[in-house]
């Protein structure tokens, strides 16, 4: 089992779930809807200087599903190149 993070701007967030609940059979996920910081040159505070804001999902996956996984996110980060969509992955176990 793997725990996915899924950090990107709140602009893509529909394409994002969108695009795993199609390619991902039953996907539970949780979504932080506002999630404030710095990646790279790039602030999203929420504030007039740094308006813009991600959002977090958070998920976990039998192995079998993560390929697809990566090839969904490569997709919608073809797509929106420039934003910032960032996908991390760490093994899991449930006890």
């Amino acid at each position: 089992m793997y725990r996915i993070e899924i950090i990107a701007n709140k602009s893509v967030e529909d394409d994002i779930t969108e695009a795993l609940e199609q390619y991902i059979p039953g996907i539970l996920y949780t979504t932080i809807p506002l999630a404030y910081g710095r990646g790279g040159d790039d602030r999203k505070l929420g504030t007039p200087t740094w308006p813009e804001t991600n959002f977090l999902m958070v998920s976990y996956i039998e192995d079998s599903y993560l390929p697809a996984v990566k090839a969904v996110m490569k997709g919608v980060k073809d797509k929106f190149k420039g934003e910032g969509i960032k996908l991390f992955c760490i093994k899991a176990e449930e006890i």
